[in-house]
């Protein structure tokens, strides 16, 4: 019998997802009950993932942060804290800011540091990014997840456009290249999933990783990390020698064909190929022959293959492959990366560039331990705002970001949910709201569909949403009351002012909770040419590279700490570590919920028994994993999941709830792509030893 009382409310996940899920949430009395996947979601279906279905673990959580504190001690772990009013913190804050404003390094000094914490457009991308134009402070370039990816592919395609998740199921050929679907986009798993069982379509994982997907795949084949580009230049070097190349697509609707043509056969036999990459030679040719040959083929890339220092080529050199085997002919053929850039938000009415004062610089946030240490040009960071982020654990080269966050002089505001390894280097901290207690817009990066959302339970404590906090300290800086005092459905209004959505009215997509873009059912963007660069044509050779240094033909651009280069670095350190996501975490998300640790249990660093062996290292044993970056310990997992010379360590554990207190980013580096200015998380040699705890 159903109670009365209880309301099953709309809700979107807001997570750094592709997929977006629409969620119903029960509700009774005020405090939500359960959540599930929305039945009536056309592509979620009604289900969502093993994380986020223990979200109201998060939303009622015991350390949920309830009210403003003002640290009272040192920075860091050991760190204590008041409680103080809103108003106080307002105050304080605002008064920083004012003084670092009039200073004479000037409100370049301030420095804001956010990212996906939300993909809410609304909340994570608007008053925000207008509060800090409008200030003067600093602008971040949002490059630690995915610009490397988006310049590489743009370059190739001119967009992020690509085959249609919905339309995989008529593809035969599937290849997740770098892309653990199974965790990070599970409804297009299930999608090819179908294919499969319906259609007898082959499933094919390239991976590093013996992944969740590369184990229910037909298929796993294990390249070297940073080596993607020179097979599928391997590929494209025997279609082009055995016939399988679509010459009639190339010639029409291709730029550089002949060059990439004669780079492929002369530079890239399968026996070097082979040499590079570590892919025997045999499967390096079945894998082209059945690429090839068996159709439609489709390729759902991702973003982890191209955190390295040729991630942007790598990236850039395989969206080159549908055209040259003629992939973009079909239905269910071609390649996959995002389909965020469908979305038509208005970003310039919710963000507002035009408050930028004119020669603002762009500080990359791959580069906040040299933005903290004082080591980029223009006046030294004085003040960080953090919200929608956690850098204390997810930024690369760890000790010297905690070094910087250390720094008595730094003035540092933490927005946040939880008392993460950020807020223990905070002077204030703000309780921040969840999805379920804030109203929000949505697009995805994996489907077709915008997404809103009222909030359907009050805010916990005295936690406020972003939007929220930068109404209060526009008010209290004196802002325009015309663009901070506006609510966040005026905000959604203005961001969904653009004539792609026909008019929609905030009012109908928050009744509904979702509505489809106007894109075809089986959309096959590319069939006859139309690519999106300026060529109108797939560019295989892109001149405009050549102006920004990068060589203009698709090709291979080794790592940056490359194995196979025999150097002083390699005998030190010749293990290649990589570091993808915990299929029991989001980024640094769910890592404090008990029901997630107890699933992750502890962490862990994968490593081949070979590799494990010539160290005496033995399963279940603690190690240490370091470099002259620096170190950090885990529990070893011997076995055949990484090749050998690799190992893989899954994150990304909270320093505080690991026994040294510290994570995998300890031996990361600050490095950059060749495209995008990405970070290069798996561009890190490091030496593995057994270690005996005392």
């Amino acid at each position: 019998m159903t109670d009365m009382s209880e309301q099953t409310l709309l809700s979107v996940c807001p997570l750094d997802c592709p997929d977006a899920c629409g969620m119903l949430v029960t509700v009774r009395d005020g405090v939500a009950l359960r959540v599930r996947g929305n039945p009536e979601h056309p592509f979620t279906k009604g289900f969502l993932c093993g994380k986020v279905s223990h979200e109201l673990e998060r939303v009622y959580h015991p350390d949920r942060l309830k009210f403003p504190m003002r640290r009272v001690g040192r920075k860091g772990p050991s760190c204590q804290f008041e409680r103080i009013s809103w108003d106080e913190a307002i105050e304080l804050v605002a008064r920083r800011f004012r003084e670092i404003a009039a200073s004479a390094d000037g409100p370049q000094a301030i420095l804001p540091y956010h990212y996906a914490g939300t993909m809410g457009k609304v909340q994570g991308w608007g008053l925000g990014a207008r509060f800090f134009n409008r200030l003067g402070a600093s602008r971040l370039d949002e490059t630690i997840c995915a610009t490397a990816g988006v310049a590489g592919y743009a370059a190739t395609i001119g967009s992020t456009v690509g085959t249609s998740p919905e339309s995989f199921i008529h593809s035969r050929y599937i290849i997740n290249w770098g892309s653990n679907t199974v965790v990070s986009n599970l409804h297009l798993w299930t999608i090819m999933h179908r294919a499969r069982k319906e259609h007898g379509a082959k499933i094919v994982t390239i991976d590093p990783y013996r992944s969740n997907t590369a184990a229910k795949s037909d298929w796993w084949i294990a390249p070297r990390p940073g080596t993607d580009a020179a097979l599928a230049l391997g590929i494209m070097h025997i279609a082009w020698r055995d016939g399988l190349a679509d010459e009639d697509y190339l010639a029409r609707f291709t730029i550089g064909a002949d060059e990439l043509r004669e780079r492929a056969l002369n530079e890239f036999p399968p026996q070097r190929v082979a040499e590079i990459t570590g892919v025997p030679i045999a499967d390096i040719e079945r894998l082209a022959h059945e690429y090839g040959t068996i159709k439609p083929a489709a390729i759902r890339i991702n973003y982890g293959l191209q955190r390295h220092r040729g991630g942007g080529m790598a990236v850039r050199t395989i969206a080159c492959l549908p055209a040259v085997i003629g992939a973009w002919r079909h239905t269910g053929g071609g390649i996959l990366l995002s389909t965020s850039r469908l979305h038509p938000f208005n970003t310039n009415a919710l963000m507002r560039p035009d408050l930028i004062p004119p020669g603002t610089r762009l500080i990359n946030m791959v580069q906040l331990a040299e933005a903290l240490n004082g080591e980029l040009p223009g006046p030294p960071v004085q003040a960080l705002y953090v919200y929608c982020s956690n850098p204390a654990a997810i930024c690369p080269d760890q000790a010297r970001v905690l070094r910087g966050l250390s720094r008595d002089d730094l003035f540092t505001v933490v927005h946040e949910q939880f008392p993460t390894d950020t807020t223990d280097y905070a002077d204030i901290v703000l309780p921040a709201t969840t999805h379920l207690e804030h109203f929000d817009l949505y697009g995805s990066y994996g489907h077709f569909y915008t997404q809103a959302h009222r909030a359907v339970i009050a805010p916990i404590g005295e936690a406020k949403s972003n939007n929220d906090v930068f109404r209060l300290l526009a008010k209290q800086l004196e802002f325009e009351d015309e663009l901070f005092q506006v609510s966040d459905e005026d905000l959604c209004r203005q961001a969904l002012d653009d004539p792609r959505f026909a008019d929609l009215k905030v009012e109908q997509l928050v009744e509904r909770g979702f509505v489809r873009l106007n894109v075809p059912e089986n959309y096959t963007p590319f069939a006859q040419g139309g690519f999106h660069t300026p060529s109108s044509k797939c560019e295989l050779r892109n001149d405009r590279l050549a102006a920004e240094g990068h060589d203009p033909l698709a090709g291979y651009t080794p790592p940056a700490e490359d194995p196979n280069v025999r150097s002083g670095l390699t005998t030190k350190y010749p293990l290649q570590l990589v570091c993808p996501p915990s299929p029991h975490f989001l980024n640094s998300t769910f890592v404090n919920c008990s029901t997630h640790q107890s699933l992750a249990q502890r962490p862990t660093l994968e490593i081949h028994s070979d590799d494990a062996s010539s160290r005496g290292i033995h399963a279940d044993q603690p190690v240490q994993v370091f470099n002259d970056r620096g170190s950090f310990q885990a529990h070893a997992i011997v076995g055949d999941t990484v090749r050998p010379g690799v190992v893989v360590a899954l994150g990304i554990w909270w320093n505080k709830l690991t026994p040294d207190g510290k994570n995998a980013n300890q031996t990361t580096s600050s490095g950059l792509s060749d495209m995008g200015g990405g970070a290069v998380f798996f561009d890190n040699l490091v030496q593995v030893e057994a270690y005996a705890r005392e």
